[in-house]
């Protein structure tokens, strides 16, 4: 099996239009380009469904902040806060411990 590599959209975008103009030759294609069978396969249906714009890759890209609706940002405002709120439980559970274990009331 290849292991998979990282690919730009351009990449992505040639790797498809050669496994299509093979007949979806998936095998030579793997063996061509070096990239996994699965991610070829994913990309040729990628590309089927939604054209070029299908292979974009928007793994971990956060929107910018100007397309965040008051929504998106108050979600992402009380991730923090609930975040920041986990800490501050654990720290105060830290110390009650260790005055427990110094001998304090």
């Amino acid at each position: 099996m290849t292991k998979g590599r990282k690919t730009t959209k351009e990449e992505r975008a040639e790797i498809v239009a050669f496994c299509i103009e093979h007949g979806k030759d998936y095998g030579l294609t793997v063996l061509t380009y070096q990239v996994s069978y699965q991610q070829i396969y994913s990309w040729v249906k990628k590309y089927e469904q939604k054209g070029v714009e299908g292979l974009v890759d928007r793994r971990g890209k956060a929107k910018p902040e100007d397309e965040l609706s008051e929504a998106d940002c108050l979600r992402m405002e009380n991730k923090i806060l609930l975040a920041k709120l986990k800490d501050r439980e654990m720290e105060i559970a830290l110390l009650k411990k260790l005055k427990e274990l110094e001998g304090g009331d």
